[in-house]
């Protein structure tokens, strides 16, 4: 081969990729193309490989026709992929364009859970009354749960047939009542804490009875605080949750952790049935001076209610199973 052949051939070579660069339509028809040109068996370097066929001196000439012809192929490829690029992102995005004009797929939409969402109402009650949300762990040492409330090792609720124990002086709490002990022995008065929380005991599971229920309870020591402001409170209570159609009554009751003690009944005006709603007491001073208190200084009052009977008569709902058993057309309704 001559280097006026090979100049000839270096044209056509041009002149074939002008055509094939017309009809591209895609980036593979493009990636054949750049192979069928400059890929190891291409037609530049067959070219390229004709270089050792001419005189020694015709060599530097041919080379630089071959090279400039290989950059104005690359040059020209990298141009034509890029203008293959933006037409395929432009047609995949007219794919994926939406029609505004359509109607809208509905999805519903998701929502707390009846007790959480009387939960978080009574937190803001409280919240609104100056008190602090406490927390602790499920999973209690006798100690917390029974020994520093003031219950004895004979109490039935130490039973194993009432508590779920987990181990050696170990169990599922029965109560939030440990959480107040562990603020207590964390702080000093004045302490405004309500403790809500899961619960554990043994009970078989029917319309008022479940193993697992929820608690909030509330405490408050400080000095000079008597019976009257537990009665305060509790009122303040009744009626920002229930309405100012209810009222309520206090009557004798027993808890070792609070003396004196008390249950609540409401009932809506007018009607004739009491309906018991948590019960309270003034903080036993056994339990006072168990975190380090002194009971000649301060005084304190706490009751605790159930999350499960305050959903259950703000809605009227006469089994406390269907709480778990996921039923949308239960849970919806709220």
């Amino acid at each position: 081969m001559t280097l006026a052949e090979l100049v000839q051939a270096a044209e056509a070579l041009w002149a074939q990729w002008e055509a094939l660069a017309a009809n591209l339509a895609s980036l593979e028809e493009w990636e054949a193309a750049r192979v069928q040109l400059l890929g190891r068996k291409g037609r530049l370097t067959q070219l390229f490989s004709a270089l050792r066929e001419l005189p020694p001196a015709e060599r530097a000439e041919a080379g630089r026709v071959l090279n400039a012809l290989k950059e104005r192929i690359e040059a020209a490829l990298a141009a034509q992929r890029e203008a293959l690029a933006q037409r395929a992102r432009l047609e995949r995005l007219a794919q994926e364009r939406y029609d505004l004009s359509l109607p809208g797929k509905w999805r519903p939409l998701g929502k707390l859970h009846p007790l959480t969402q009387v939960r978080l109402e009574i937190e803001e009650i409280f919240a609104r009354l100056g008190f602090d949300v406490a927390s602790g762990p499920e999973i209690e040492t006798e100690y917390y749960n029974f020994e520093a409330l003031n219950i004895g090792p004979d109490h039935p609720a130490r039973d194993e047939w009432d508590s779920f124990y987990l181990g050696e002086g170990v169990l599922l709490r029965t109560h939030t009542s440990p959480v107040q002990i562990r603020v207590m022995k964390e702080r000093r008065p004045p302490v405004r804490i309500i403790c809500p929380g899961r619960c554990y005991r043994r009970d078989n599971p029917d319309a008022t009875h479940s193993p697992v229920f929820h608690q909030v309870e509330l405490l408050w020591v400080e000095k000079g605080l008597t019976f009257a402001h537990l009665k305060w409170v509790i009122g303040e209570f009744v009626r920002a949750f229930f309405g100012p159609d209810y009222e309520m009554r206090f009557s004798a009751d027993f808890f070792p952790f609070t003396e004196p003690s008390a249950q609540v009944h409401i009932r809506r005006k007018g009607t004739a049935k009491w309906l018991e709603i948590m019960g309270a007491g003034m903080v036993h001073p056994r339990v006072l001076e168990e975190v380090g208190y002194d009971p000649e200084e301060v005084t304190g009052f706490a009751f605790g209610l159930g999350i499960e009977r305050m959903a259950m008569l703000r809605y009227g709902i006469e089994d406390i199973r269907l709480f778990w058993q996921n039923d949308l057309r239960f849970l919806s309704q709220f």
